[in-house]
């Protein structure tokens, strides 16, 4: 394991998610369904005829949670609590580890471009380096926000820069520009009492990343996303206005479409649809709510026509078992949004809801989470991770009639508990599909169907699924 920082670096527990508790009658419920083959055993993989799962690779020295994936060329690099592994992927079946970086802090989420790493931050610290520990956000010594690494040499990494952002960075978007690179840092829930995480917090920060001396990268602004009066800006209220539903002070993701100047942001209470051209100064074209099925807007993915947006609700933050009859197919589910209109006057107008239509125990979280377009000409199909609920392949050609066409899961972690598990981020690259399993590990899988096959013939150099590429430049 390479260390990038003192060696004295050891994996923080303090910031993996936690496990919850089920009632008894709960507990046997899930154990009932097991018996009765209504879902998988514990452990159990299961999965469509059209999915063959060609490998699984598990944690080795990174044992925090598993979070996002980015590819370049023939490495997958995968982001984990405790900091990255880097994979050969050049042959599927046998995917082979080259680095693995400790340095740990919450989400790790994981960007690359050239040879770049971009590494969020998400949980207080002592300091910047990969030998911090956890520390109250409290104290204004504390960091978060985002850290940058060198690959020149994949096979070991340089940690080079690091740039604090106001409430850390849950996740970064990349918005390459020449020279530089551009980081979108989303992150959200300020406190008076947190100094460097004051309210209001409506907007995001941005960074400015030169190529070739990514140790001058800087903060080069906070554009507003929700003017407004008050103290939390022109963002949704939350409750008690709109109950079961996020305040809106930040964001949570944003996907960026440089090939049409354009972005959608996944704003916690919000959905936005944003114009780029200028990325120190995004400008909101419109913003959506839908308070009665989404809690908490958490992901945006554009098809490759740029008329339609899939936003996903993270209902119970990731750790809950939403996937079940009790909640529904409407709650906890991508909202599927066509985009109308031409430039400034452009809106996001809502069509339906997807859920995958198999119901999950009580003891599985499981809630709509990363996903990827899969580069069809013509139809808008998608790969998609649904925490315990594994992997989704599915069709949204019809804005108004989604379907799935495709699974991969795995039974419960447990029968008895709610243990956090299952697929964080799963997406297609280069002609297979990468999951990011929280507890199990990298799996592979491969997708035969002549519906998504012609995709095999799509092949690219980086995939950053949260910066679109322009798979077939637009074309009708």
């Amino acid at each position: 394991m390479l260390a990038a920082g003192p060696s004295v670096a050891t994996p923080d527990p303090g910031d993996a998610l936690t496990q919850g508790t089920v009632s008894t009658e709960q507990a046997a419920e899930a154990r009932s369904a097991i018996q009765s083959g209504e879902i998988p055993g514990v452990d159990e993989i299961v999965h469509s005829r059209n999915i063959e799962h060609l490998a699984n690779i598990p944690k080795d020295a990174l044992k925090g949670t598993n979070s996002d994936l980015a590819f370049q060329g023939k490495y997958a690099f995968a982001g984990n609590y405790d900091g990255f592994r880097i994979f050969d992927i050049s042959n599927p079946k046998t995917p082979k580890t080259v680095a693995q970086v400790l340095c740990p802090g919450s989400q790790n989420d994981i960007s690359v471009s050239g040879n770049l790493v971009f590494l969020s931050t998400d949980s207080s610290r002592s300091d910047n380096s990969c030998a911090s520990t956890s520390q109250p956000a409290s104290v204004k010594e504390s960091w978060e926000g985002v850290k940058i690494f060198d690959i020149s040499d994949i096979t070991n990494p340089k940690y080079v820069a690091a740039v604090e952002t106001a409430c850390g960075s849950h996740t970064n978007t990349i918005l390459p520009k020449g020279k530089n690179v551009y980081v979108y840092v989303s992150s959200y829930s300020p406190n008076a009492a947190f100094p460097d995480c004051q309210p209001p917090h409506d907007g995001i920060s941005v960074i400015k990343v030169p190529r070739k001396a990514p140790e001058k990268a800087a903060l080069v602004g906070f554009p507003v996303l929700f003017p407004g009066e008050g103290p939390d800006g022109g963002g949704n209220p939350g409750g008690p206005t709109n109950p079961g539903v996020s305040k809106t002070t930040g964001c949570h993701d944003i996907t960026v479409l440089p090939g049409k100047d354009l972005a959608a942001g996944a704003c916690m209470g919000d959905g936005i649809l944003f114009d780029i051209e200028d990325p120190e100064h995004p400008r909101v074209i419109d913003q959506v709510q839908d308070n009665v099925n989404f809690a908490f807007w958490h992901s945006a993915t554009f098809n490759q026509k740029a008329n339609k947006v899939v936003f996903t609700d993270e209902l119970g933050g990731g750790g809950s078992a939403t996937c079940n009859a009790v909640v529904g197919p409407n709650r906890g589910a991508d909202g599927i949004y066509d985009i109308v209109g031409k430039g400034d006057k452009r809106k996001l107008v809502f069509r339906s809801y997807f859920k995958i239509p198999r119901h999950q125990a009580d003891t599985e979280n499981c809630v709509a989470h990363n996903g990827s377009l899969i580069p069809v000409k013509g139809k808008d199909l998608m790969v998609q991770a649904w925490y315990q609920g594994g992997v989704s392949v599915w069709d949204f050609t019809d804005s108004s009639n989604p379907k799935e066409i495709g699974y991969f899961e795995r039974g419960p972690l447990s029968a008895t508990t709610i243990a956090t598990g299952g697929s964080w981020s799963a997406y297609y690259y280069n002609g297979y599909i990468y999951s990011n399993d929280i507890a199990k590990g990298f799996d592979v899988l491969k997708l035969s169907d002549r519906r998504t096959d012609p995709a095999k013939r799509i092949r690219m150099d980086e995939l950053n699924v949260q910066t679109q590429p322009d798979y077939f430049d637009f074309d009708d």
